[in-house]
């Protein structure tokens, strides 16, 4: 390819531009700016400022931080008028009359004197700035430079330039895009894409996808969020947007369901959120109702909504609050919340059914029945599966449905329940839009995973069968609950799990068959710990109720092994359930003589607070190993966590739901998700990884080896070698270009480096 230079690129990009709506326009400095500002400001509101005035407007616009001023700049300004009346001046509410123009090489004066490449303004203000790079210099130098500009001249005069709420960066062959925040990083630069997930990278492509007067209106108009709990700005990734895109079409143009199947750690939460937020603004939308299947998910969805618009949802804490947010009643003697959304309720499933099944409630939610209500299911994969969906569904006759999962259910995975076997399609129509685990992976949104299968064991003495067996063929139950086995098994997470956490940067889950494994496990654990053979923090929370119906739904059971789980239950009685209780009763105790608390299982509040402490704790890093049976394997998101031991038979999405754990990104250090099976899982995981990528090869979800891995850092090596033989060869590097080879090589050894560490 030809030498293209910065200003062609720059000249180019502008050209492109004028052809697509936007209006160039010179601007060389901040007075032509401002002086270009009023002029939009008031042709937007179809008056005349005097400089008094507009000298007030500066001074209101100058308050405040890149956080505030985005708020300010989605409400309007009050303004003394020079005769003694007050007028709002509307700055970017009417999409329809504004204005967008280009302009290249402003200069601004700060601690340094600055000029930009290329600035978009809307209505006067600048709200995209481009950076340019010339091809072959790496993307990081042009968000390096974004950042210094903030850091010496953002800020500058009356500080317009923080009203900049998106950045584009591109070097001509690779183009990114993100948000303006006062901390950023370069993590946070996103490609664009088509519908399909496939990147447009060239400068002139990207533009004719992003850059449209018509997408930039949607971007800063909708797909922009106000963070209000970190106070930053978050905009929406292409898939993100593409989701949300064809749920408001399928409201607006028929009343057919469907489903956003998005891999896990991509960010359903806000996508969801954006999709209700926008349903409620729609006329034709009585009510959007927002359904978790967990009791700490409608607290936490609760929580992460209201980050994302202050006060716009209350949890719902039992089902009389729900039945009163449905009905738009306010319930007597509780407070009102004035910001609450009143079109968007958070609940849980079985509050739902509640309401649509309790003679009490049916009388007046009866008038809901025929009104146009939009449900969204998070995670609907795991509980749309029984009699609840039928009975929402045969209640809200008007509904439209649409559910989120990571992982639907297909014909492979279904497992049959009361004889019939359900798929997501078969609930909630076709797929919407698909964002799978290998799109995640190629666009660094969740990690890689490196599984390791461990264990060479024997059969009894004396068996004829008296033989070595490699992990893939254990599978039969005594040998597996052994305890010399689970011993071994303990002996080696001691062993390697500073390794396996990069010397405890990270911690770890343990999920392992049922409750009597997990009470052996924890009990090894704490005895070893007593010797002095680790110092490991470990802790654990189950439930002490046979619940097969868990099993079921994370499709770790077929029907038949769901009724053999029940059976053994139900033969064992009450005893076993008291002992289970007592033992975690006892483990409780550990945990709070560690951490200073008082929870209990006598009380299922107290019980619920231990649920959430724990979950924080891990989060935090406080806890080295937590010990499941099912608990945290689906909806936790814990970036600190990177390894998840198995002793658990897992297959198709339950296995997907446990393995995804570990992959949430973090920091340069954290390069994969390490999974660590002491189970016959090969067969499972390769199955499960080709239905949930749609069919793509496996080498792009799971890291190779350590054999090849060691034979890359060789090579990897060899080559670092060839480019500087010693550390005084970085010195003499002869120009740019060499210089940037040796950047690339040195990083891909330090990537190689991190992979074999852990």
């Amino acid at each position: 390819m030809a030498y293209q230079s910065e200003q062609q690129l720059e000249d180019n990009l502008i050209a492109q531009l004028c052809t697509q709506g936007f209006e160039a326009i010179a601007l060389k400095d901040n007075a032509e700016l401002e002086a270009n500002l009023k002029t939009q400001l008031e042709k937007v509101n179809e008056c005349s400022l005097s400089d008094i005035e507009f000298r007030q407007v500066l001074g209101k616009l100058e308050k405040g931080n890149i956080f505030t001023k985005a708020k300010a700049l989605r409400d309007h300004i009050d303004v003394t008028l020079d005769d003694g009346d007050s007028r709002h001046l509307t700055l970017f509410d009417d999409a329809s009359k504004n204005k967008f123009q280009v302009a290249q090489q402003i200069t601004v004066k700060g601690i340094y004197t600055n000029r930009y490449d290329v600035t978009v303004l809307v209505n006067g203000f600048p709200l995209i700035q481009i950076e340019l790079k010339r091809r072959g210099i790496e993307l990081k130098e042009a968000f390096n430079q974004v950042k210094r500009y903030q850091k010496h001249s953002y800020h500058a005069n009356h500080g317009l330039f923080n009203y900049i709420q998106l950045f584009v960066i591109s070097n001509g062959v690779n183009t990114q895009y993100f948000s303006n925040n006062s901390e950023m990083s370069a993590k946070q630069t996103f490609d664009w894409t088509d519908f399909d997930n496939k990147r447009i990278s060239q400068l002139p492509s990207f533009a004719s996808a992003f850059l449209t007067t018509s997408h930039l209106t949607a971007m800063l108009t909708k797909y922009i969020v106000l963070n209000e709990t970190g106070k930053f700005l978050m905009v929406l990734r292409p898939y993100q947007f593409y989701a949300v895109e064809e749920i408001i079409k399928q409201v607006k143009t028929s009343d057919l369901n469907g489903y956003i199947w998005h891999t896990t750690g991509s960010g359903k939460t806000l996508t969801s959120f954006k999709a209700a937020q926008i349903m409620t603004s729609l006329s034709e939308v009585d009510k959007v109702v927002f359904v978790v299947d967990r009791k700490d998910l409608d607290y936490q969805t609760a929580l992460e909504f209201n980050a994302f618009a202050k006060g716009c949802v209350d949890s719902t804490d039992n089902t009389n609050m729900l039945f009163h947010q449905l009905i738009d009643k306010p319930i007597k003697g509780k407070k009102i919340n004035e910001n609450r959304n009143s079109k968007l309720v958070v609940t849980t499933l079985q509050k739902l059914n509640n309401v649509v099944t309790k003679k009490r409630y049916l009388n007046e939610m009866e008038a809901l029945q025929d009104k146009r209500i939009v449900f969204i299911f998070d995670e609907c994969h795991r509980s749309q599966f029984g009699d609840t969906h039928q009975n929402i569904t045969e209640f809200f006759k008007g509904a439209q449905l649409f559910g989120f999962t990571g992982t639907p259910i297909f014909a492979e995975n279904a497992v049959a329940k009361k004889s019939i076997k359900k798929t997501t399609k078969d609930l909630f129509g076709e797929c919407l839009h698909p964002y799978v685990i290998v799109d995640a992976i190629r666009d660094n949104n969740v990690l890689k995973f490196a599984i390791e299968y461990v264990g060479r064991y024997q059969y009894k003495d004396g068996s004829n069968n008296n033989l070595d067996i490699e992990v893939e063929d254990i599978d039969t139950k005594e040998l597996l609950s052994s305890p010399a086995r689970l011993d071994k098994i303990t002996d080696y997470i001691i062993t390697h799990h500073r390794r396996k956490t990069h010397s405890r940067d990270y911690n770890a889950m343990f999920c392992v068959s049922g409750v009597p494994e997990l009470v052996q496990y924890y009990e090894l654990l704490t005895k070893k710990k007593a010797e002095g053979k680790h110092n490991l923090k470990v802790a654990t929370i189950f439930s002490y109720e046979a619940n097969e119906e868990e099993e079921y739904e994370l499709g770790n059971s077929d029907a038949a092994e769901v009724q053999e789980v029940a059976a053994k239950y139900l033969n064992d009685g009450d005893a076993v359930k008291l002992h289970s209780r007592d033992k975690l009763e006892s483990f409780i105790g550990d945990y709070n003589k560690m951490f200073g608390t008082s929870y209990t299982t006598k009380d299922n509040e107290s019980f619920y607070n231990y649920y959430k402490n724990i979950s924080k704790r891990v989060k935090a890093k406080e806890i080295d190993i937590l010990l499941v049976v099912n608990m945290f394997l689906t909806g936790f998101d814990a970036p600190k966590l990177n390894t998840l031991y198995v002793d658990k038979n897992l297959k198709n999405h339950g296995l997907i739901q446990a393995f995804s754990r570990t992959n949430r990104l973090l920091d340069e250090t954290k390069s994969h998700g390490n999974v660590v099976c002491f189970r016959n899982l090969k067969k499972a995981a390769d199955d499960a990884f080709t239905l949930f990528s749609n069919k793509q090869p496996n080498e792009s979800i799971v890291i190779p080896p350590f054999e090849e891995l060691l034979a890359d850092f060789d090579k990897a090596y060899e080559a670092l070698m060839a480019i500087t033989p010693t550390v005084d060869s970085v010195d003499t590097l002869p120009d740019e270009e060499a210089q940037a080879l040796f950047v690339r090589q040195f990083r891909e050894l330090m990537r190689l480096k991190n992979m074999l560490r852990l």
